[in-house]
């Protein structure tokens, strides 16, 4: 138990050194996000797609038949 103790101990009062995504995860994460908008708003706005999915004025209805 003691070994464990000071093993704790000595790696708590180590230096912590910024690793990669220390330095720059947020910025990677930001820039993957800015990326991703760009190309779906490009992708979104370059498509000729009518976007009213609302069948409202589109399908007349059918005489009902007794």
């Amino acid at each position: 138990a003691r070994g464990i103790q000071r093993t704790a101990v000595r790696q708590a009062h180590r230096k912590h050194e910024p690793t990669f995504h220390d330095k720059y995860g947020t910025t990677v994460l930001l820039a993957g996000a800015a990326m991703c908008s760009a190309v779906w708003g490009y992708v979104l706005t370059s498509l000729n797609v009518e976007w009213g999915f609302s069948p409202v004025g589109r399908i007349t209805p059918r005489e009902w038949k007794e």
